[in-house]
């Protein structure tokens, strides 16, 4: 609006003076916009790492547990009460009341590492005295806030059951109140009196997004339930894996995957940190355990095999973090360190092991005999402040290089302004800060030395009141703050935004990249931004000088090939994290453009406030927007909106970039 004011005022000063010519008052209005020239050298170039972006995912916010890793039930094996009897049960609950059922818990369960099982001693039956109501009785689970049921699909329910009796038990997928029974199945047995694997499919006659599985009964007498499971059949890859959100991942083409956290993998107490060989196996066996960090019960049927097969399946470089043996309350010390050390190399043998290995074997026997690609491990994570870090540090360090010496290690401790005192593939750079911070933190790594090991920025975000939820403010400042990641990729091989994902119902974290409930999903303005450098990880960057008195534009400029078509592009960035449009005069140099243009873009993400954010109801307030650009030229003006990312995406008649043999120290300038 401002901007159509303020040509008005100029129009008006020209046709009451009567002195200036229409095109003297078209030069008048472009002058009130904010000027720079960014002049682009395509005649040279420096390859930038082909890890440079990837993803970072934390059990945090219920990412996995009621995200990402698609099974329905909430504490399946009635485990998250604790191993002590009787027990918590919760989310589970009864259907029917005191004189038609009781439920309790034992240890009567025939999986060792879980032996908690659900005792339902029916008390009603279908004639006699007290007759059972209608539909019977039992329990139901209602999920993580919610299954999301829909119709057609067909979803795989798992149980172990036992009783004394015969059994004829409905397996059901209903409504919230249990009114609409989408699907049902029953489970007649003469013969359970050992504990019995059953599975039923269910296809879904309806949809409704707050289902829950119940299992119902109008027999009296006792059975025991245990690892009750329940999963949609239609996973990304057959894996196990929501789709929708996996796919989302997809589409920011991921260089990498550092996991499972985090602080997850810390623990406030070492006695509930994350332990990789209680994750792996048969999922009945799992004995799953209390995140005191994010403060929830996890299955962990998502473990660590399921980790190592997504980064697999998305193309994506697996990165390991683990217990160095600190928390966030207790360290061990590094004279009793070494049975960590050697869970870690455990771990190596399990993912890269052969297949006749000791831990090898039990992957093979997992479905993968062929190793995983695992070249990338983390010695703990933000424990470089800790008494026992350093020495801890050593032992890992040495035990991994002398097992496995092409593995690269990355260190807890910041080395971007001063040499670390321990050898290092890799450090590591957090930053959660402001918005304005961030985004003048677009030179954070221009004056690190460029000998040593190079820069991991595993976790960035903007937080605080500028982030909100997830406000295109955050993003920006992200954006700017990656170009200068981007431009610095010399030193920086790697980075990726935390936190991932956020279970609306559960935020422990704000903000969050992708946003989801039982049924819905989005993307925030942070994830958008991704999108923008999903190419960037592999492509030539070249040098882009921008003139400009504003500090708040920054830019950068890359050529990429599209695997699709095979053309080679020239991309070119600029975050405008200013209130007023900016001329952009773009020239470019040492590079044809294709005269045709057919395949010239502009994709701008931006909105009408800096502080607009996406939602369940405006899934798309802030999402970028695709256009041809028309005026593709090696010299060209472009208008800039305020607030706002660009990407002008030029296709190229040449692929000959001339690359430096050496350029440890180039950089392109803004």
């Amino acid at each position: 609006m401002g901007y159509w004011k303020a040509s008005c005022s100029v129009l008006l000063v020209c046709i009451f003076v009567g002195l200036c010519s229409v095109y003297q008052c078209s030069v008048a209005e472009v002058d009130a916009y904010q000027t720079a020239k960014l002049m682009v050298n395509a005649s040279s170039g420096r390859p930038i790492p082909e890890t440079l972006f990837g993803i970072f995912f934390e059990e945090i916010n219920h990412a996995g547990a009621g995200g990402i890793w698609a099974e329905l039930v909430s504490n399946r094996g009635f485990e998250a009460g604790g191993q002590n009897t009787p027990s918590n049960i919760a989310p589970w609950s009864i259907i029917g009341d005191q004189s038609s059922l009781t439920v309790s818990t034992d240890r009567s369960s025939c999986f060792e590492r879980n032996k908690v099982a659900l005792r339902m001693h029916v008390l009603c039956d279908s004639e006699g005295s007290n007759i059972c109501p209608a539909g019977g009785v039992g329990i139901y689970n209602p999920g993580f806030w919610g299954m999301n049921i829909e119709q057609g699909k067909i979803y795989k329910v798992v149980l172990y059951v036992r009783s004394l009796g015969s059994i004829n038990v409905s397996v059901s997928l209903t409504s919230s109140d249990g009114l609409q029974i989408l699907a049902t199945a029953n489970i007649v047995d003469s013969d359970v009196s050992n504990w019995t694997k059953t599975e039923v499919l269910l296809e879904a006659k309806g949809t409704n997004p707050k289902s829950r599985l119940q299992l119902t009964t109008s027999r009296k007498g006792v059975i025991w339930f245990d690892q009750v499971s329940a999963m949609p059949l239609d996973t990304y890859k057959g894996h196990g894996f929501q789709k929708e959100l996996i796919e989302m991942l997809e589409d920011i083409k991921p260089q990498f995957i550092r996991f499972p956290g985090g602080c997850f993998v810390e623990g406030e107490w070492l006695r509930n940190a994350f332990r990789w060989k209680e994750s792996i196996g048969p999922w009945e066996e799992r004995p799953g355990h209390f995140g005191d960090v994010w403060m929830y019960w996890t299955d962990d049927g998502l473990g660590y095999f399921e980790f190592l097969q997504l980064s697999e399946d998305l193309g994506a470089r697996p990165i390991w973090v683990f217990n160095n043996g600190i928390s966030h309350r207790d360290e061990v010390d590094t004279t009793t360190v070494s049975p960590f050390v050697q869970e870690a190399l455990d771990g190596l043998e399990f993912a890269r092991g052969a297949s006749d290995s000791k831990w090898g074997s039990v992957r093979a026997a997992m479905g993968h005999p062929e190793p995983f690609d695992l070249k990338y491990v983390a010695v703990g994570n933000e424990d470089c402040w800790k008494k026992n870090y350093r020495g801890n540090y050593l032992k890992f360090y040495d035990a991994i290089k002398r097992a496995y010496p092409d593995i690269k290690i990355i260190s807890n401790c910041d080395g971007s302004s001063h040499f670390l005192d321990h050898p290092a593939d890799y450090y590591d750079f957090h930053i959660y800060t402001s918005a304005s911070r961030l985004f003048s933190m677009t030179h954070q790594f221009d004056h690190t030395s460029r000998s040593g090991p190079k820069a991991f920025v595993s976790e960035y975000a903007v937080t605080g009141k500028d982030a909100g939820t997830g406000s295109l403010l955050a993003a920006l400042a992200e954006a700017g703050f990656l170009i200068g990641l981007e431009k610095n990729s010399d030193i920086v091989e790697m980075a990726s935004y935390a936190p991932l994902f956020v279970n609306d119902n559960d935020r422990r974290w704000n903000p969050d990249a992708i946003v989801f409930n039982s049924s819905m999903h989005y993307g925030t303005p942070s994830y958008w931004v991704q999108k923008f450098f999903r190419e960037s990880s592999g492509a030539t960057l070249l040098d882009a000088n921008l003139q400009t008195n504003s500090s708040s534009l920054v830019a950068s400029a890359i050529t990429w090939t599209n695997s699709v078509d095979g053309e080679t592009y020239l991309k070119i960035k600029i975050v405008n994290f200013g209130n007023r449009h900016v001329s952009l005069e773009v020239s470019v140099d040492g590079l044809g453009l294709n005269s045709q243009l057919s395949g010239s873009t502009k994709t701008v993400l931006t909105s009408s406030n800096a502080m607009d954010e996406n939602s369940f109801t405006d899934p798309n307030k802030v999402v970028p927007d695709l256009s041809l650009l028309e005026n593709a030229d090696k010299d060209m003006n472009i208008i800039i909106a305020p607030y706002s990312l660009t990407s002008l995406d030029l296709l190229t008649e040449s692929n000959s970039i001339r690359m430096p043999q050496t350029d440890s120290s180039a950089r392109s300038s803004i």
